[in-house]
């Protein structure tokens, strides 16, 4: 085997690697309805605690306690990475649900939004390679490299229910207005 297909073998095993990562992550968090309870209830003052979750202040409070062993440095940060996994899975369906109901608000509008709906597909998008770059950077943050950084994936949930708010109202005014 040559350089050539060696090369082309990694490619295709890196590809194939990624592609069913992206799969696992976009269908992990697939959502069938959206309940207008948890619409009205929903916040993402949820997520806040994500952005101390992974925190080096907690790890240098523990390590300034008597009795402290390297092993509970190790037991906390892999504690506070699979909690972390999960907030990261919970966004995802919560975005998910934003997303179904602002496409379901786009059907039951009174005027065509073409321009919503494309906002939409490219902010799934977006939205999904955020999501498996904070992925990496939570492995690497596993191996004790950088940081991991979640406000602009929360924003991004924030907008869309603000979004979605905006056009539930003006669809509920428009629905008001004599004939």
């Amino acid at each position: 085997m040559n350089a050539f297909e060696a090369m082309v073998i990694s490619a295709s095993i890196v590809g194939a690697a990624f592609a069913w990562f992206f799969w696992r992550l976009v269908s992990s968090a697939r959502v069938r309805g959206v309940d207008p309870e948890w619409l009205k209830n929903f916040s993402t003052a949820t997520y806040r605690p994500m952005e101390r979750l992974l925190s080096e202040e907690d790890v240098e409070f523990l390590q300034s306690q008597p009795g402290y062993l390297p092993g509970m440095e190790k037991a906390l940060r892999s504690g506070r990475r699979r909690i972390f996994r999960a907030y990261l899975r919970s966004l995802a369906t919560d975005f998910n649900r934003l997303h179904l109901a602002l496409r379901l608000a786009l059907l039951e509008s009174a005027t065509d939004r073409p321009d919503l709906a494309a906002a939409l597909v490219k902010q799934k998008v977006t939205f999904f390679l955020a999501l498996a770059l904070v992925h990496v950077r939570l492995a690497m943050h596993a191996v004790g490299i950088g940081t991991v950084d979640v406000r602009s994936l929360v924003s991004t949930v924030d907008r869309m229910r603000t979004e979605l708010s905006g056009l539930r109202r003006s669809s509920v005014a428009v629905e008001r207005l004599p004939a």
